[in-house]
């Protein structure tokens, strides 16, 4: 269980370690070409919703078929 734990500590520390000298750009020039991404996702959202309504039905379906 120790050996886990200090491997674990060890790993989260030197990922921490490596991730110091990644920095975010935020000087840019004021021409910016920003992309809108909430149709993406929002598409992504409406097939998430619709298979899991798919599946919560044929659960229903197959408990019905069961009994």
């Amino acid at each position: 269980m120790k050996s886990k734990l200090f491997k674990l500590i060890g790993i989260m520390s030197v990922l921490m370690i490596l991730s110091l000298p990644v920095k975010a750009q935020d000087d840019f020039d004021p021409p910016e070409d920003d992309i809108p991404v909430d149709g993406g996702i929002t598409l992504l959202l409406a097939a998430g919703v619709g298979y899991g309504a798919k599946k919560l039905r044929d659960n229903k379906k197959m408990k019905k078929e069961k009994i």
